[in-house]
């Protein structure tokens, strides 16, 4: 055994707490349904979720930090698998909407610009949008330098 196997990186760590932020907007209706659950697992294989893991943050998703991306296109990456789980029955409420402002902020989007982004994403998550079409319209709402 290695000592990167007894101690998560902090990018596993990161990762962890991306999808635990994406379990509890799953849960946002109190269930996952199946739909859900499919890009669930699609999202744990991504981000290098273990089965255990998988298992042990939908048991409590709230016991793992989210902690902010520092770079603007990982950024992004998240605001892009965080509103397809919001939208995934592509119904945007006034809920969803406002939580999305919240996740927007929280991601360490401006707060002058979080409802620009968040109506972006929206108006253009509906549209069913690969993840590099995403980026390139949320940078035109949120330009930054990288």
């Amino acid at each position: 055994m290695s000592i990167s196997d007894l101690y998560p990186t902090g990018l596993h760590e990161q990762n962890m707490g991306h999808f635990a932020a994406i379990v509890k907007l799953a849960l946002f209706d109190n269930k996952i349904d199946a739909r859900e659950k499919l890009l669930l697992e699609r999202l744990a294989i991504r981000l290098d979720i273990s089965a255990s893991e998988f298992n042990e943050i939908l048991k409590n998703p709230n016991k793992y930090p989210i902690e902010t991306p520092i770079s603007y296109d990982e950024r992004l990456e998240h605001l892009f698998d965080l509103t397809k789980m919001l939208f995934l029955d592509k119904n945007p409420t006034i809920d969803k909407t406002s939580m999305m402002d919240r996740i927007a902020v929280g991601l360490g989007f401006p707060v002058e610009n979080a409802r620009g982004v968040v109506k972006e994403a929206i108006k253009f998550f509906l549209k069913e949008p690969d993840v590099e079409d995403f980026k390139k319209a949320i940078k035109k709402v949120n330009p930054m330098k990288h």
